[in-house]
Formats: C-alpha cells, sequence, structure tokens
C-alpha cells in the first residue's frame, strides 16, 4: 500500500512522476480543476464576493482521488507553478478536507526536480490563490453580467469578456484603421553606376537632392531628377566601413514562444500550447521511459537556472569552436509590463536530447516545437553573428556645383556566431548572395577608392505607395496584448480561441478580419462600456491583481471597487436601442436546389458557413458538406479487425493529430481501424472468418449457451403475467394518483 500520494493534474503528468518513484508513492490525476463556479448561475454574492464552488463534472475522478486518499499516510500536491496550479491545489484541498495541504513546486518533469521539490515541501500560497479567486469572480461578474444584455440587444448566444474584448477591440480599430487609409503617392530613384577600370556595377539611391531629402511625389518630379541626374558627373565621395554585432534572443517565454510558433511554423496559439504541454509533461522515449522534454511553457521570465546554463556552456565546447563561446555566460533580464511568476524561460530539461535523437518519438507537431525551443535555448548561450557593413556616399556634380548625394551600402555575414546552430554559416551565405545578384541589390560592393570617378550606366525611378498598418495575425495580437500588459501568458491561447469561436473574427489566410457580429459586438460595448474595454483600464487591473498575488492589496477590496459603479452601469443601460447586425450578402454557387430548382447560395451563420436554398424560407433545403477524405498510400498488410481491408497510410487533416501519418483499414466507414504504426500489426493474426452457410460445431456439454436477451416487449409481457397481485388498497391510492383527463382518464 502507497504511504504517499502525489496529485498532479494530467494522467501524463502522473505517468511521468509515477516513472520516477518507488511502490511507496502513488500518483494521481484530478484531470484539472475539481471544482468551479456554476454553469447556469452567477455563483457568487454580490454583497460579500464569496464564490459558491461545485464540483466539476468529473465525478469518478473525484471518487478515485477520495479513495486514493482515504488509503494515503500523507498527501502532496504538485500541481503547475502557478496561481492556476496554486488554486487547484487548494480546490483539492478543500474536497478532500487535508487539514494541512503541502505542496511540490517544480518547474520540469525530471527525476531530479521531482527529488528535489520532495525533499522541500511547502504550504500554499494564499496570496496566489487570492489573486487566482479575484481574476476568476472577476471574469465571472462581467461575463455574466454583460452578456444577457449583448443577447437583448445584439445577437442571442454571444459574450462578452473582461480581456477578450478588449483584444476584439483592437482587431476591429486596425480594421477601420485600414479600410480609412488612403494611400499616397512617392517615387524612389536609383542609379546604377560602373567604375571606369572595370566592368563592375553597383546600385546607389538619391537621398539628397539640392541639400534636403528628395520628395517625390509624381512621375514628372521624378522624369525633371532623371535629367538632371544624366547630366551629371559621379565620384566617390566617402567610404565607411563598420562591424555590427547582431546578439542572440533570450530564450522563450510564453507570447515569444507563440509568436515564433505562428511566424515560423504556422501553428495556433492553441495549438501551439497543447504540444508545449505534451512535452512538458512528458513523452515515452523508448528505453528512456517517459520523459519531460521542456521546462514549464506559462511564463513571462527569460531566467535560466545556473546549472541549465552551464550544461549548455558543456554541450557547445564540445560541439562548437571555442569563437562560438562567450566567456562568460549570456543573461537576460525580463522586460515585459507587469511580469510575474518568478518561473525559467522556456527550455529543454536536458540541452544533451539534441532534437535528432529523439525525433522518432515526437510527433510531427512536438519534434518543430521542441526544434524551436532547443535551438533558441542553445543559440541564447552562444556568442553574437558579425556582420561586416560598407556604406559609401556618391556625389553628382552638374558643372563644378555639387547638387545631388547617393548612398550605396552592402551587409555580408562575417562570422555566423550563434547562428551555425541553426545551420548558417558565412560561405554558404555569400554564395547565396552572389547566385542571386540580379535580384538582389549590392549583395557586395567594389573594392572603391574615395574621389574614384564612376560612370552612369542608368537611372531607375520607381513608384510606391504608402501601405495601411497590417492586420493582426495570432503573433501580432499576442505581441500587442504583452506590450499593453493585458492578460497573462496563461490566457492568450483561450482569448484568441474565443474571438474566433464565438464568430466575432475570422481567418484569411493568416490574419483575423472582424465579421459583422464582430463590429456589431465591440461598438456596442465601446458605446456603452467604454472603461471595460479600454486597454489602459484592463492593463491597470492585472496590476492590481498582480499586487493581490504579492499581498499588497485585499482581493474583496478590489471586486468591490470595481463591482460598484460597473453594476450601476449595466442596470443604466437596460433600455439603450438594439443594435443591427449586417448579414454579408448571400453568394451563389452556381447550382440549383434539388428540391425546388432555385439557385443554392452560400451564407454565413454563427455556426460558420453553409450552402443553402435561396427560396428560404419557402424552402429550407441545407446542402450537407462533402466529408473529404484524405488521399492514402495502400499497403499490403491487412486489417487485423475486419480481415478483409488493406491498411491505407494517411494524414490526418483535423483534429489533435492534425499533419501526422496513421494507417487506416481501406473500408472506411464499415471498419474503423486504425493504428499509429505497422509494427504492432504485421505480428498480429488475422480473425478467420466462417463463411455464410457453413456448419458450425455442435455446442459441447460443458460449454453453457449463450444467454440472449429477450425483446423489450416480451420481457415487458412476462414481467406482467408473473408480477404478483398488489394488495387492495395499494391498487386503490395508484388509482387516485393518476390523472383524470386526456388520453389516460380514458
Amino acid at each position: 500500500m502507497a504511504k504517499t500520494l502525489i496529485i498532479v493534474e494530467s494522467p501524463t503528468k502522473a505517468k511521468t512522476i509515477g516513472a520516477y518513484l518507488g511502490p511507496e508513492y502513488a500518483v494521481k490525476a484530478s484531470l484539472g480543476h475539481v471544482r468551479d463556479l456554476p454553469k447556469s448561475q452567477l455563483g457568487i454574492d454580490t454583497e460579500t464576493f464569496e464564490p459558491h464552488y461545485v464540483t466539476s463534472g468529473r465525478p469518478q475522478a473525484l471518487k478515485d482521488l477520495r479513495a486514493a486518499a482515504s488509503s494515503a499516510e500523507s498527501i502532496l500536491l504538485a500541481t503547475d507553478p502557478d496561481r492556476e496550479g496554486e488554486a487547484i491545489a487548494w480546490h483539492i484541498s478543500q474536497v478532500l478536507h487535508i487539514p494541512d495541504p503541502k505542496r511540490l513546486e517544480f518547474h520540469e518533469v525530471t527525476k531530479s526536480a521531482i527529488q528535489e521539490a520532495l525533499n522541500h515541501p511547502q504550504p500554499l500560497n494564499a496570496h496566489l490563490i487570492e489573486a487566482q479567486q479575484a481574476r476568476r469572480v472577476l471574469d465571472r461578474l462581467v461575463g455574466y453580467t454583460l452578456s444577457p444584455l449583448l443577447w437583448r440587444k445584439v445577437q442571442r448566444g454571444i459574450s462578452a469578456g473582461r480581456v477578450q474584448s478588449v483584444a476584439l477591440r483592437l482587431v476591429c480599430e486596425r480594421e477601420r484603421e485600414i479600410r480609412s487609409f488612403q494611400p499616397e503617392e512617392f517615387w524612389t530613384l536609383d542609379v546604377l553606376l560602373q567604375r571606369i577600370e572595370s566592368d563592375e556595377t553597383f546600385s546607389a539611391r538619391l537621398v539628397q537632392i539640392d541639400g534636403a531629402k528628395p520628395e517625390i511625389h509624381a512621375l514628372e518630379q521624378a522624369q525633371a531628377l532623371v535629367e538632371r541626374l544624366q547630366r551629371s558627373a559621379f565620384a566617390v565621395s566617402s567610404i565607411k566601413k563598420n562591424v555590427i554585432r547582431r546578439r542572440p534572443a533570450p530564450p522563450f517565454t510564453t507570447s515569444t514562444l507563440q509568436q515564433a510558433a505562428s511566424n515560423r511554423l504556422g501553428m495556433s496559439t492553441k495549438r501551439t500550447m497543447s504540444t508545449a504541454q505534451e512535452l512538458y509533461e512528458g513523452v515515452a522515449l523508448g528505453d528512456e521511459g517517459q520523459q519531460g522534454l521542456i521546462t514549464y511553457m506559462r511564463t513571462d521570465s527569460v531566467n535560466l537556472a545556473e546549472s541549465a546554463v552551464q550544461e549548455a556552456r558543456g554541450y557547445l565546447k564540445r560541439h562548437f569552436d571555442g569563437k562560438y563561446v562567450p566567456d562568460k555566460p549570456q543573461r537576460y533580464v525580463t522586460k515585459t509590463r507587469g511580469a510575474q511568476e518568478a518561473h525559467e524561460a522556456i527550455r529543454p530539461t536536458s540541452v544533451h536530447r539534441t532534437p535528432d535523437t529523439v525525433r522518432r518519438h515526437l510527433s510531427d507537431d512536438q519534434f518543430r516545437l521542441y526544434e524551436l525551443i532547443w535551438q533558441r535555448f542553445v543559440a541564447s548561450q552562444m556568442t553574437p553573428a558579425e556582420y561586416a557593413r560598407t556604406t559609401v556616399e556618391v556625389d553628382a556634380t552638374e558643372g563644378q556645383q555639387r547638387h545631388a548625394t547617393l548612398r550605396a551600402s552592402a551587409t555580408q555575414l562575417t562570422f555566423p556566431g550563434y547562428l551555425a546552430v541553426y545551420g548558417v554559416n558565412a560561405e554558404e551565405q555569400a554564395a547565396d548572395h552572389n547566385a542571386g545578384a540580379e535580384e538582389r541589390s549590392n549583395s557586395k560592393l567594389p573594392d572603391l577608392r574615395e574621389r574614384e570617378a564612376l560612370n552612369l550606366v542608368e537611372c531607375i525611378p520607381e513608384q510606391h505607395f504608402t501601405e495601411p498598418p497590417p492586420r493582426y495575425n495570432e503573433a501580432s495580437l499576442v505581441r500587442r496584448l504583452e506590450e499593453e500588459g493585458i492578460g497573462r501568458p496563461s490566457t492568450y491561447a483561450q482569448i484568441l480561441s474565443t474571438i474566433q469561436e464565438r464568430g466575432y473574427t475570422e481567418r484569411q489566410g493568416r490574419a483575423l478580419v472582424p465579421t459583422p457580429l464582430g463590429f456589431a459586438t465591440n461598438d456596442f460595448l465601446v458605446d456603452h462600456f467604454d472603461s471595460i474595454v479600454d486597454t489602459h483600464f484592463t492593463a491597470q487591473m492585472e496590476e492590481q491583481l498582480d499586487d493581490v498575488a504579492s499581498g499588497e492589496r485585499s482581493w474583496k477590496e478590489l471586486l468591490r471597487e470595481f463591482y460598484s459603479p460597473f453594476s450601476l452601469r449595466v442596470a443604466d443601460k437596460q433600455n439603450v436601442p438594439h443594435v443591427r447586425v449586417e448579414k454579408p450578402p448571400a453568394v451563389e454557387i452556381g447550382e440549383q436546389c434539388p428540391q425546388c430548382g432555385r439557385p443554392l447560395v452560400e451564407r454565413k451563420s454563427r455556426f460558420g458557413t453553409f450552402v443553402g436554398c435561396s427560396g428560404y424560407p419557402e424552402c429550407r433545403y441545407i446542402k450537407k458538406p462533402e466529408r473529404p477524405t484524405a488521399p492514402g498510400e495502400q499497403t499490403d498488410v491487412t486489417c487485423p479487425q475486419c480481415g478483409k481491408g488493406k491498411l491505407v497510410k494517411r494524414t490526418a487533416t483535423r483534429g489533435r493529430n492534425q499533419g501526422n501519418t496513421f494507417y487506416g483499414c481501406s473500408t472506411y466507414p464499415r471498419c474503423r481501424y486504425t493504428t499509429a504504426s505497422l509494427d504492432s500489426v504485421q505480428d498480429r493474426e488475422v480473425p478467420h472468418e466462417e463463411p455464410k452457410g457453413a456448419a458450425q460445431p455442435e455446442q459441447s456439454p460443458e460449454t453453457p449457451a449463450k444467454k440472449t436477451r429477450p425483446k423489450r416487449s416480451t420481457r415487458r409481457a412476462t414481467a406482467l403475467a408473473t408480477a404478483p397481485t398488489m394488495p387492495d388498497k395499494v391498487a386503490e391510492k395508484r388509482q387516485s394518483l393518476r390523472p383524470r383527463t386526456g388520453a389516460r382518464a380514458s
């Protein structure tokens, strides 16, 4: 019997930790929160702000925890090391009635980290619990108070949120800025120059004309300048050479990981965080067993443990030349506004587990994200990359008078430094520059001398237009939220998922574009609750929650100061006019309705895009979407489940395993067998199926006959026939309870 029970959130984390510990420990998972506010009501006393919690919808998990706790000598809570994890631990202690709960805090799921935490159990942090409770109550007060008003005034089924509505406001304001943008014309003027003593050419740009910066807004102005330059003489006036050192970026925080995964891997924030969670909680690595591969993935900090820094430096000294390792370790300072939770940055738990050594054990998403994290961490401890930059200025003279200045520059990588971990070296980059010299401007400049005369080859005027600011994508919106101090690392993925799932924004490529519903919802909130969706107000609220976490402020006082004016504002807005949501026009798809013959059109609803009859509501036909079938490569392996089809190699097109390969039966959907690998299938015996009509062996006396459950109608008739007669008094009582009207009475 286990003496000590350790409780974590997820089964994967429990499996990883359990593999490190002996039989005297039992590790169980709570499957997330065991208590929360009720879904069907506010669940908060608005006078005292005391929350009324109910147990979560996982009764079996809670039952298992109670059973394990009743037989354990001691209980340790090992939930995630942040406010949310602290609150989960507190809820578990309340449900299980743990008198003096102890907490294990670790930032990586490794054997050494678990042993260190076991040696130093800690009490729960009451301030962190209060801060999370204040955030939960605050979000509930805003959501459950504003959402019913939005249902009545905008559209049923939508919602408001303290942070999600601010994110929506940013997207809507950017879109309106783009739509109102008026492009302005401007021109640039490049000049192709040639050395007199050789055929070498280079391009220079006009940067000054008659002592001022050139302002060229029309073709006529550009042509006039071209004519002046064609009459000019050119000579080198100055040459400047300098070295540019580019330092490596710090290791990942939650927001920078989400941004990099979005920009470089095309992964959504939600997908990034779920994949990072898998890497943190543990992955089976063959003979190594279950291992946590990265540190905790919800963090604002760029700090690194000294042991991790020394491990990285040791790895670099063994695998790279000494000039790639700085004399002193690289240190980074957290600059994020409102940063909290003194964690480490996101890094691999062991730098010696290179991406290539673990690749065969990981899914595609896991490998790509792990490689991104590993490279960023190793690079952060390497020397800067060095570039040689040459800048040449050329004077244009007409007669003896200098009237124009042109500038040419070229930058070349001379020492890759930290870029080497990404596979970049100076020789390859120089070859790339020279190979693309026709497309690239000045990958390399000739070896010019001051006052050297040059020949004019060509003047190249080029028209441009000013461009509007780009639309937000998930990466740039996360960056803006972080800059403004809105939300926390653990909330970004949920915020972005919510504004898309609710139909407030839609994705066009990677860009987030507001829908008519998003505009209408945002306009209503801005018109009537401007302070609630104000970036400055929301950032201030985050700072006040941080004060609660540090014990500098009472959480109930914070809620009281917010809720009193907020509730008065909501009461005052009950009779404001209804907001009209513009419906996007229906688009014909070139097909006819099979029921009435009218054109089919594509429409948008809050549930997504669908195709229906243009004659709605007279004709309510809706075309069912065809379920795409991923093309596959058939193998010679017979399906071990049905024995009829062959296994086909396919790629998952949606869901959690999107992009991963698997093998499925060719007779799908009749047979739904799937497997991730053929290794376990090759040796399995295919079930033998007797042909129809074949003689069946006789039942042996020792084998009991299979019981066949009679049909429901037969069971009921038998029960009625064999039921004992009820006493008269009971019969009279039942008769009196029957209805006296309708079909039953007759």
